[in-house]
């Protein structure tokens, strides 16, 4: 496989930074939707006199359908072309978002999610693909870094929003706005895609020629295997569902052999597996993401039971105790990516030692203050833990992708979304299993649970360092071999 630097044209697209706002901006509002109901998950259950158990589904399930369907929404732009795959899926998006604003009762509710969710999944590597289609060079650092700046903003305000939005409508049915503030934001950026995305040609082969329905089968029974019993786990799903994981290992081996099968019959794969063996910095840089998200979303629930179970903080004062974190991503992030030309996976480096810093200053700020004070005791280290969170995402999204085909971005995008995906069910199920452990074997010492549940985030965060700390050592051995734009300089 090649290496690929952008799509070579001599003139860039006039309108491509104009187009980029807007993608950005569906992309925000399809990711804001993966945490932004947390806090209205209490006033749902009120309303519709759901179950603690299925009203739970109404995160767990948009979340599911996103990850199944990445990288067959990545594929599908690649062949259909990504402005086709992006005015669908945005269609799609601010339909079943309106489904579930209006939704009677729980079982409705949970069908518009999932729906909501596959919908999500279709548009979110759309984004990555038109980026590598529309800019080269360091304008493309510079676009990744905007990207991976709504990434991380996007999960860490969710939960400010969320209770601003529950703030101002109120009781019993403000949580339908969570989901009706999507109609006219979406309906716009559809207009104004519309107008401005670069129309594509259509593959000449066909969808079924383009498209592998069993690989995308396999792949989605795999990725629901493991998501599944993680999602259950507050229900005993772990101890209950075990058996899924070896079957999706299985299920993940056929996938890798059909899928080596047709690139050896010259036949077009789901997921080429050489973007994993031959293109650099692919497969380090989505393990690296993967276990990042595992450590960076879980702390959002935990935070937000500390605050507003432990403390009886609202849904509005938990997110605004946690909006420092927000604000120091949205700064660094682009600012990152207008460095990561030059810094390269340093960037990534420094910035998950900030969030180790950062995560490990909270845990202790609550211990040492008092528990009334604990808002304000957390503020500098979640600042110092979100400045760094914005120099991983987006950096890390460049490097991963800078040596990707164009004609392949599509899908490598939705493969990394992915593993974030996975990671970020895995991490809040883990935390969220930590923090109750330590409320119940501490008699509801919420600081102390809290303290534990960083801790683990931590080490989790640890983990990337080292995987980043290796990369850039793998990076400096390759220096004088091959190289791209974004390479690390000589320096490291």
């Amino acid at each position: 496989m090649s290496t690929a630097e952008g799509s070579h044209r001599a003139e860039p697209d006039p309108r491509r930074w104009k187009a980029l706002a807007v993608t950005l901006t569906a992309g925000f509002m399809v990711l804001l939707d993966v945490s932004i109901v947390n806090v209205a998950l209490p006033s749902m259950q009120a309303d519709l006199g759901a179950s603690a158990g299925g009203v739970q589904w109404v995160v767990s399930g948009y979340a599911l359908t996103f990850g199944l369907v990445l990288v067959a929404g990545g594929r599908l732009g690649d062949a259909l072309g990504r402005r086709r795959m992006f005015l669908i899926a945005l269609t799609g998006f601010v339909a079943t978002s309106a489904l579930a604003g209006i939704a009677p009762n729980e079982v409705l509710l949970i069908v518009a999610r999932l729906l909501q969710g596959m919908a999500g999944g279709l548009l979110t590597p759309q984004n990555t693909g038109l980026i590598q289609e529309l800019f080269s060079g360091p304008e493309r650092g510079r676009a990744f870094g905007m990207f991976g700046a709504v990434v991380g903003i996007s999960t860490a305000v969710g939960p400010v929003l969320g209770g601003v939005i529950l703030a101002v409508f109120g009781d019993p049915e403000g949580w339908r706005w969570v989901f009706y503030v999507n109609i006219p934001i979406g309906a716009l950026a559809l207009v104004l895609a519309a107008r401005l995305l670069p129309k594509s040609p259509r593959s000449v082969r066909g969808l079924r020629s383009e498209l592998d329905f069993v690989g995308a089968l396999l792949l989605g029974l795999a990725v629901a295997a493991v998501l599944f019993p993680v999602m259950e786990a507050e229900q005993g799903g772990l101890g209950k569902l075990w058996w899924l994981f070896p079957i999706a290992v299985v299920l993940g081996a056929l996938f890798v052999w059909r899928e080596r099968r047709l690139v050896r019959l010259e036949r077009a794969p789901l997921l080429d597996i050489r973007l994993f063996t031959t293109v650099r910095g692919f497969s380090s840089g989505a393990t690296l993401g993967s276990v990042y998200f595992c450590a960076f979303t879980g702390i959002w629930l935990v935070f937000a039971m500390f605050f507003q179970q432990g403390l009886g903080f609202t849904p509005l004062e938990s997110g605004l105790a946690v909006t420092p974190f927000a604000v120091g991503s949205a700064v660094s992030a682009v600012i990152a990516g207008r460095l990561v030309e030059r810094w390269g996976r340093r960037l990534t480096v420094t910035g998950l030692s900030m969030v180790v810093l950062g995560m490990v200053g909270s845990g202790v700020a609550v211990l040492v203050f008092p528990a009334e004070h604990a808002g304000l005791a957390i503020a500098l280290p979640l600042l110092i833990g979100g400045i760094g969170g914005g120099m991983v995402i987006s950096p890390n999204t460049t490097l991963t992708l800078e040596c990707v085909p164009t004609e392949m971005a599509g899908v490598a995008g939705g493969a990394l979304q992915t593993g974030q995906r996975i990671g970020t069910a895995i991490g809040t199920a883990t935390l969220a299993s930590v923090f109750h452990a330590a409320v119940s074997g501490t008699g509801k010492d919420y600081p102390v649970a809290l303290a534990v549940s960083m801790g683990c985030a931590a080490g989790l965060t640890a983990v990337a360092l080292g995987l980043g700390i290796f990369e850039l050592r793998r990076r400096r051995v390759a220096v004088g071999g091959q190289r791209s734009v974004f390479a690390d300089s000589p320096s490291g």
